[in-house]
């Protein structure tokens, strides 16, 4: 369809070189969202040691406490980004989490990692919902998936660069140097981002447009739109699934595979002479598996729904939906084999498929309403995502685990199988991606 009548006048999308700058500065940004974000989850283990915390309090302060405050930031930030300067919040945002970070090291009890924790959710819910707004403004639309797609990559390298930078440095100088090292380049990026990065806003004439819709009128035009729920249901799925297991890989690997990653580390030393710990080296190689294969499902997802929705717009929901289904097999056998190296090889397939919705429903969800909309759909996408996501995801794994473990399960197979529950009960998005598909072309106003 075509796109939408607007009093606002159309933005014109950034020249290639330009475009590629300012993109790749928000990929950054990104990947220390997620450097921040997630770089708790390889140093739950040392953590839950020293701070004598239980798994559910580990699955809090990997998800709860963030989701928290990040969801429910997240709406009055976007509706601000609606008509304030995008590039000034992204700024104040990063500077902000990566502060409350550093301060995660100073944290002597559960109850002063929880507040920092909750300090870089706050910070971070200035980040997506403008930057998402951004990136449709700087991309024409029809490279609209393939630039979100480029963005989400931060996802999977901010992963791996939290997994393998925290495990590395942990086993060298301990977990509190870990959070001060990830947090001290936002502060950096944070300049690089107001004084450089453009804001498309101020280089067209105002209007009474760019005040944007009030709330209520961005929630009806969301309220008619069945399409964006269903795609927020399927990726909230997803999200629980992908942030659950994230925050307890470590914690698995290492009372699962105990003897096989010390063989592993002194194999290792012997033939290169680099010693490694458990930690250090479950880290280095999770962050590199995570990053590699999530980045590489990442682009695929984008570059196959941007391909296919040429023709078919429903692609952008029914590539998510298949990958989906075809991530659980490959999963439940990396989780049961008893091969420290076999598990991890297999956790290649599921961690690529589990990274492909990323681009093409983000594209999805700013296509369905008008351009003054789109960061308050963002920011509406992200809540559901992450409130149930990223707030129940690790929550419910730790909480499981110390079900299964007071029912007679030592913690290594509760936690072997709290994690297999949620891999299967993940297979549940496909109903949203599939239910989505059936409205999206009639919906789609750009």
């Amino acid at each position: 369809m075509a796109e939408a009548a607007s009093d606002q006048p159309p933005v014109q999308p950034l020249a290639a070189p330009k475009r590629r700058y300012a993109l790749t500065v928000l990929l950054v940004i990104y990947i220390l969202n997620f450097l921040d974000r997630q770089v708790v989850n390889i140093l739950a283990e040392p953590i839950k040691v020293e701070l004598g915390l239980a798994d559910w309090q580990v699955g809090v302060l990997t998800g709860l406490a963030f989701a928290l405050f990040y969801t429910f930031l997240g709406l009055p930030i976007a509706r601000l980004a609606e008509r304030g300067n995008r590039v000034k919040i992204i700024s104040v945002a990063v500077a902000v989490w990566s502060l409350f970070t550093m301060a995660c090291g100073l944290a002597t009890n559960f109850a002063q990692l929880l507040l920092a924790r909750i300090g870089v959710g706050v910070g971070e819910a200035g980040c997506t919902p403008p930057a998402h707004s951004l990136i449709s403004d700087y991309a024409p639309k029809e490279k609209r998936a393939s630039a979100l797609a480029y963005y989400s990559l931060g996802i999977p390298l901010g992963s791996l660069a939290g997994m393998a930078l925290g495990g590395l440095i942990a086993d060298a100088y301990g977990w509190r140097a870990a959070f001060f090292v990830a947090g001290a380049p936002g502060v950096l990026m944070a300049l690089l981002a107001w004084f450089t990065l453009p804001e498309p806003r101020t280089d067209r004439p105002k209007t009474p447009s760019d005040t944007g819709p009030t709330l209520g009128e961005a929630a009806r035009e969301l309220r008619g739109k069945s399409a964006f729920w269903w795609i927020a249901f399927g990726a909230a799925i997803n999200a629980m699934v992908s942030y659950g297991h994230i925050a307890f890989y470590g914690s698995f690997y290492m009372r699962n595979h105990t003897d096989g990653l010390a063989a592993i580390s002194q194999n290792l030393e012997n033939v290169t002479g680099v010693a490694l710990g458990p930690i250090g080296f479950i880290g280095l190689v999770l962050g590199i598996l995570i990053g590699i294969f999530g980045a590489i499902g990442t682009y695929l997802g984008g570059f196959i729904s941007d391909h296919v929705g040429r023709k078919d717009a429903r692609a952008y929901t029914l590539v998510p939906a298949l990958a989906s289904v075809l991530s659980v097999p490959p999963f439940l056998w990396a989780m049961l084999t008893p091969s420290v190296s076999l598990s991890l090889i297999l956790l290649t397939i599921p961690v690529l498929l589990n990274a492909v919705w990323y681009g093409p429903i983000f594209a999805t969800a700013q296509g369905l309403v008008r351009p003054q909309t789109r960061a308050t759909a963002s920011a509406l996408l992200l809540f559901v995502i992450n409130l149930i996501g990223l707030g129940l995801g690790p929550l419910s794994v730790g909480l499981l685990s110390d079900s299964f473990s007071a029912s007679g399960m030592d913690v290594a197979e509760g936690l072997r199988w709290a994690i297999i529950v949620v891999a299967v009960f993940g297979a549940t998005s496909l109903i949203g991606f599939v239910m989505a598909s059936r409205k999206l072309r009639e919906q789609m106003v750009s």
